[in-house]
């Protein structure tokens, strides 16, 4: 159900790039926006992940054989996938979900409206960086997929092929000697071969959202910090106010991007919102004197590197562990270990050591829709590992949402009803 006109204003609750980049786009259309936060702006999973803007990613994890993967993480000990049997026991619900989409129909299906956001979010990055000429050590080099055997390099020609052919995502295949030749980060000798996705980039994540709150405070727009959400005061089905642990917040209309607590807050948006935390980790060091010029990501041991240009990131992993807030040493030693079968320098010391709770839906479509409660409240959280890559188009289409301008792209796969 729309809105009866456009609103003046709108509180945003959640800080991190899909709300931040919601906050642009309400602004520049003329709206008030106040952006809060439970913590810090971007100090979530927005901060430490590996940068890359990846319209390649279009597949989502729910393929043919991952749920025989997934089980086999339940007994291995050092896996990059790594699940916690009383986990999945208390989120049978999601895991039984997942195994549903395991299926070449579903995979396909989900992967168009992966695509719609991600091709539209690239686009919208070079706009962004364009129009308002944010440094945020942007490159757009490609993302280079690295492969260490051959078994394993000829295996993934067919997903390259079905990218070619079903999302006009051709790669640059790379031969053993043409990769280590493109790229001399690599050990000789440490490849098979590689294929470089030349429509992908990569900026600092960090660097990003510090940009974005400097350009829109001086537009604006209010951020609130420590100020976690109640709940809603609503008064005719729709809310008036979002509370917080600071108070009230009045609007017209409200957008909650919260990511992986969203589910957490589904008493106060109606319906089940299955969206489970799924932990990542990432190590930034400084640059190494051999430094990649290329993003990477080794595929057989699910660890990719990032060369900023202030830094060097290795990440990636993923835990599913609940709302388990340690940081995981040996998860950090994973990365490293993983990074060092393909480059020269891994082992110098940390600038920081991050993890995050990435917003994981069954299907890996992220959720874009009004709440069940408030007609005037919107949800956008769910986006899984492509936060980033998806926070333009997400913003853009939450604005028209919320301001009932015409949509950029079809909004209906990413509606709550599917589950």
């Amino acid at each position: 159900m729309k809105s009866q006109k456009p609103p003046a204003s709108v509180a945003i609750v959640g800080g991190g790039v899909v709300g931040t980049m919601a906050a642009y786009y309400l602004n520049r259309a003329g709206c008030a926006v106040t952006v809060l936060d439970k913590g810090t702006i971007g100090g979530g999973c927005s901060h430490g992940n590996c940068g890359y803007i990846c319209p390649s990613h279009v597949l989502p994890l729910a393929v043919p054989g991952a749920l025989t993967s997934t089980l086999k993480t339940l007994f291995a000990k050092n896996s990059p996938l790594k699940v916690r049997p009383g986990f999945a026991l208390r989120n049978l619900g999601w895991f039984l979900n997942f195994a549903r989409k395991c299926n070449r129909r579903s995979m396909m299906a989900t992967a168009v409206g992966l695509q719609a956001l991600l091709n539209s979010s690239r686009q919208l990055y070079d706009e962004l960086l364009d129009a308002e000429h944010l440094e945020v050590e942007w490159d757009t080099y490609g993302l280079m997929f690295v492969f260490q055997t051959k078994t394993a390099f000829e295996h993934y020609a067919k997903t390259d092929h079905l990218l070619s052919e079903s999302f006009a995502r051709p790669a640059r295949r790379f031969d053993a000697d043409a990769l280590q030749k493109a790229e001399p980060a690599l050990k000789p000798g440490s490849v098979a071969g590689g294929y470089l996705y030349d429509g992908d980039a990569q900026l600092r994540p960090d660097v990003l959202m510090t940009e974005l709150r400097k350009l829109l405070t001086n537009r604006g727009v209010k951020f609130v910090e420590h100020a976690e959400m109640t709940g809603f005061a609503s008064e005719g089905g729709k809310a008036i106010a979002v509370t917080t642990t600071q108070g009230d917040h009045r609007a017209d209309a409200f957008l909650v991007a919260t990511g992986a607590w969203t589910t957490l807050l589904q008493k106060h948006l109606g319906g089940k919102l299955p969206i489970i935390p799924g932990k990542g980790y990432s190590i930034t060091l400084k640059r190494p004197k051999v430094c990649p010029t290329y993003p990477m990501i080794f595929e057989e041991h699910r660890v990719a590197v990032s060369p900023f240009a202030s830094g060097f990131r290795i990440g990636s992993t993923m835990e599913f562990a609940g709302y388990d807030d340690t940081l995981n040493r040996s998860r950090l030693q994973l990365l490293r270990d993983g990074a060092s079968h393909y480059l020269h320098e891994t082992d110098s010391p940390a600038f920081e050591e991050w993890w995050g709770w990435r917003p994981m839906t069954s299907d890996g479509l992220p959720i874009i829709d009004r709440s069940r409660l408030h007609e005037n409240v919107l949800i956008a959280a769910g986006h899984g590992m492509l936060g980033l890559s998806m926070a333009t188009g997400t913003g853009k289409l939450v604005q028209e949402l919320l301001t009932d301008a015409t949509p950029h792209l079809d909004a209906r796969p990413y509606r709550v009803e599917r589950f």
